[in-house]
């Protein structure tokens, strides 16, 4: 939350000036003396600690050493010019380096004197040294010694070092920026949430944030910024939520009819699991109060979400309600009709396909029969948010995959319709918890966490690409046994950079190992055509070929029973939750199914992890956690796109506890006083008006 003086423009702050000022803007996105205080130092060096020349090595980030300067020279000639000296203490002798400077250094150093010196060790010929060491006289009366502080270091870049901003430079402008608004800095948070947590003001905070005195100083800071951050994406999460539940009226579904009991009791292929059941009765309860529905559904592949998504449909169309499906991709739309139009057979409701390929004609036809009425259900891709498209009674809409859709898109299904209808987004990629609380937070979340039963578990294993014979001797035994094969790979082309097996040449090997006539290959990559793709799906859908040779293409929206051995390459190069996605797409029969990983010799250590994760673990969600782990929640689930998770201190992956308490505590305080009108709440209160102009506030109970 901005306190006025911090918004005072970057250019205005006393050592900035217009051509820095310029450079922050474009570098580093700080336009304002609050967008400096809150670029906040990556690390921390301890000044408070003092090492003896004997314990000192190369792999220190920095080390701090008391000790007597001796004996020093300049060095070299010109460009190669340096000054060299001799430090000393109690244990050992050193040496230390300068490049820059060198006469101007040998005057101002005293030879003899004691000097506290700070600097990363390294060793060279086995001579242990310092290079541009800071170099502070030590008075051995004083009883402050040395820095003596946690000393911030910041994140810069070479354009920002030509202005001198580097690490030094920019904490040089925070100390300005902080003796200008230090005693102007508000408080952002009611007092009685600061007590309640136990947390030190914004002010002390921010100061400790870039200055700390100690570790205990610095992590009391950390926390109460952390929980700042983390609290106000919450208050404006469940404020939009609360928003929906009382801006929104949704379609009322009060009845249970003939079609959703038809389906139910008579063409359900397989009983439903537990946590199916539970997701549907969510579904059930959440039409039927009167306002907009808004859940998101989480089920790991091959869970059932698809059948949950049908069975929601049904209850709209026996409410009188049509129903659209929207996939991101088309294999994935024709997957999702050619499965629901099987299970609904032709009497249960009438279902048609749109996408980027329907034929004019056909779509005049869809166009009228959804005007009219007489279309129940249309599965489609972004066909589906054309302005041509319009229902006469809309009143649910899934959107599977939703992470690839952008929220203007989402927005379009919902605009179909005078009342909207009602949502339900489903993802086969599990969101670790943090990241469901956060990105999610404003939606009701169900969680299908149950396969069902007689799905044998995937046996995954991991190969060296020294182990490719023993691949394809396994690639040869399950084809023998009618099986077939998907290999993946990242790449369709050679790439210079990246030293990749990719398909072209891949292709290549395998046809020679699985040469004609005995063995049939199809192929399929996203430069291909929709016709060529869809031939080539085919073939293999039906048997005509053995291996399917693909880039991930077929990440999601492909089910062959039939095929039961997923074979990664370069399996080191994808993210964990694309290997999951891969893997899921066997598994589908009744046969034991495989996935083979398979990676370079050399892998580096996350590399490692991830496949060592792969092997160890089926549970998306476990799998999910580790990933966040890794690569962080911006490379997740599409969420750089959102804009809410541009924290500046909070991190998804270690904060889960804060995270919790944060969310729990705008719950308590949202049932306490739904407007925030009570005075103790009125910051809170302001934030939000900020931030949510045109709302009617009375209107929010």
């Amino acid at each position: 939350m901005a306190n006025l003086t911090t918004i005072t423009p970057i250019e205005y702050l006393k050592g900035v000036g217009p051509q820095k000022a310029d450079v922050l803007k474009k570098e580093l996105q700080i336009f304002t003396i609050g967008d400096l205080l809150q670029y906040y130092p990556f690390r921390y060096i301890d000044r408070t600690k003092f090492h003896k020349i004997k314990d000192l090595h190369a792999d220190m980030v920095g080390a701090q050493v008391i000790g007597r300067l001796t004996h020093i020279q300049e060095v070299g000639e010109r460009r190669g010019k340096r000054l060299v000296a001799q430090f000393k203490d109690d244990t050992g002798s050193m040496e230390l380096v300068w490049f820059q400077g060198a006469s101007w250094l040998k005057k101002s150093l005293k030879e003899g004197a004691a000097y506290i010196a700070y600097g990363k060790p390294t060793v060279f010929n086995g001579q242990l040294s310092i290079t541009h060491p800071e170099m502070e006289l030590f008075q051995a009366q004083e009883k402050k010694i040395g820095n003596q502080t946690m000393q911030p270091v910041y994140s810069s870049t070479e354009k920002l070092k030509k202005f001198s901003l580097e690490s030094k430079g920019i904490q040089r402008l925070q100390q300005t920026a902080l003796e200008a608004v230090y005693q102007q800095l508000q408080e952002t948070l009611p007092l009685y949430i600061i007590a309640q947590h136990k947390l030190v003001s914004y002010q002390k905070a921010m100061l400790s944030i870039h200055f700390p005195q100690d570790v205990h100083e610095l992590n009391a800071a950390i926390q109460r910024l952390k929980f700042e951050e983390l609290f106000f994406i919450q208050l404006r999460l469940l404020h939009n939520k609360q928003l929906n539940t009382s801006k929104y009226k949704g379609h009322r579904f009060d009845k249970v009819g003939n079609k959703f009991n038809l389906f139910f009791n008579e063409r359900l292929p397989f009983p439903l699991t537990n946590a199916q059941k539970r997701v549907i009765k969510e579904i059930r309860l959440d039409t039927n109060t009167g306002a907009q529905m808004n859940r998101l559904v989480q089920g790991d592949v091959g869970s059932g979400k698809t059948v949950v998504a049908l069975m929601a449909m049904l209850l709209a169309i026996d409410n009188g309600y049509q129903a659209c499906m929207m996939a991101p991709t088309e294999i994935l739309a024709q997957q999702h009709f050619a499965g629901i139009s099987e299970l609904l057979g032709e009497d249960i409701a009438r279902v048609k396909l749109l996408t980027g390929s329907t034929g004019a004609k056909e779509r005049r036809i869809i166009h009228q029969e959804l005007e009219e009425g007489t279309l129940d259900i249309l599965i489609g891709t972004h066909a589906l948010i054309e302005d041509k498209v319009k229902f006469k009674n809309i009143g649910f809409v899934v959107i599977d995959e939703q992470h690839r859709f952008g929220v203007e898109q989402r927005a379009k299904l919902w605009r179909k319709n005078v009342i909207p209808p009602h949502m339900l987004v489903m993802t086969a990629t599990p969101i670790p918890r943090t990241l469901a609380m956060t990105m999610y937070g404003d939606l009701d979340i169900s969680v299908i966490d149950e396969l069902p039963a007689g799905r044998k578990p995937i046996k995954t294993v991991h190969f060296f690409e020294n182990q490719r014979l023993r691949a394809f001797g396994f690639m040869r035994d399950e084809i023998a046994k009618g099986r077939q094969i998907y290999v993946v790979y990242p790449l369709i082309k050679e790439s210079e950079k990246m030293d990749l097996l990719y398909l072209e040449a891949g292709l290549e090997n395998l046809q020679r190992e699985f040469p004609l006539p005995n063995y049939r290959i199809s192929i399929v990559h996203g430069k291909m055509s929709v016709k060529e793709k869809d031939f080539e799906m085919q073939r293999f859908i039906k048997g005509e070929t053995q291996i399917m040779v693909a880039t991930t293409v077929i990440e999601v929206g492909v089910n062959v029973p039939n095929a039961s051995v997923m074979i990664i390459e370069n399996a080191e190069r994808f993210g964990l939750s694309q290997l999951h996605q891969l893997r899921g797409r066997v598994g589908r029969g009744a046969e034991q199914s495989y996935c083979i990983l398979m990676s370079s010799n050399k892998l580096s250590k996350e590399g490692r992890t991830r496949l060592e994760t792969m092997v160890r673990t089926s549970d998306g969600f476990e799998i999910a956690e580790v990933d966040l782990q890794l690569r962080g929640p911006g490379d997740i689930s599409g969420t750089q796109q959102s804009g809410v998770l541009d924290m500046k201190i909070a991190n998804l992956a270690s904060d889960q506890a804060i995270l919790t308490t944060a969310r729990n505590s705008v719950i308590t305080l949202f049932k306490e006083d739904p407007q925030l009108a009570l005075d103790k709440n009125s910051l809170l209160r302001q934030f939000l008006m900020q931030r949510t102009p045109g709302i009617s506030w009375d209107k929010i109970s």
